[in-house]
């Protein structure tokens, strides 16, 4: 059934990649996701992750769908991404293996060659799991002319859609 919830992190940007790209902008580097036109911000200006997520005080934050990120260079060809502070409500891949909000994801994007980044992430998360798991290891090909395609989704043509499939699949 399409919803057009969103599908959070790290699902949408592991499972669901048509597309994506950097920005490097001064303290942070954008994250530009194709499908769904969505964007996450890492923070590269130093700064700690929040560690009040969904508690409550001033300096409470919310839990979010991609959570909160900052990255930092390991090395001159690796760039690692720590996330944490999720909103429960999505998954953590497509097999629907749960996360929480405390769950911490390393992502490290390493740059093979000019053309190929590979990308690998872990989850710990020892509010659900035993010990962190290893989730993907990708490579990626850089095509010298992207451009996005809109893939959006939007809720009244999910509605008309299911609407009009529902009395078909019913009469079987």
């Amino acid at each position: 059934l399409v919803t057009c919830n969103p599908e959070g992190f790290p699902r949408s940007a592991l499972f669901e990649t048509r597309g994506f790209a950097f920005e490097h902008v001064p303290r942070r580097t954008l994250q530009l996701l194709q499908y769904q036109r969505v964007w996450r911000e890492i923070w590269t200006d130093g700064r700690s992750l929040p560690t009040n997520v969904g508690g409550s005080g001033k300096d409470a934050r919310d839990p979010r769908y991609y959570g909160y990120s900052v990255g930092t260079w390991a090395d001159d060809y690796t760039f690692v991404v720590t996330t944490t502070g999720f909103n429960e409500d999505a998954w953590a891949d497509e097999q629907g293996h749960p996360r929480s909000m405390d769950a911490k994801v390393e992502e490290r994007y390493r740059r093979i060659d000019h053309d190929h980044l590979e990308v690998s992430v872990t989850i710990d998360d020892p509010k659900i799991y035993t010990k962190p798991y290893f989730v993907m290891k990708q490579v990626y090909t850089w095509a010298p002319v992207q451009e996005f395609e809109e893939q959006l989704c939007i809720p009244s043509e999910a509605l008309e859609y299911r609407e009009t499939f529902r009395p078909a699949a019913a009469a079987k």
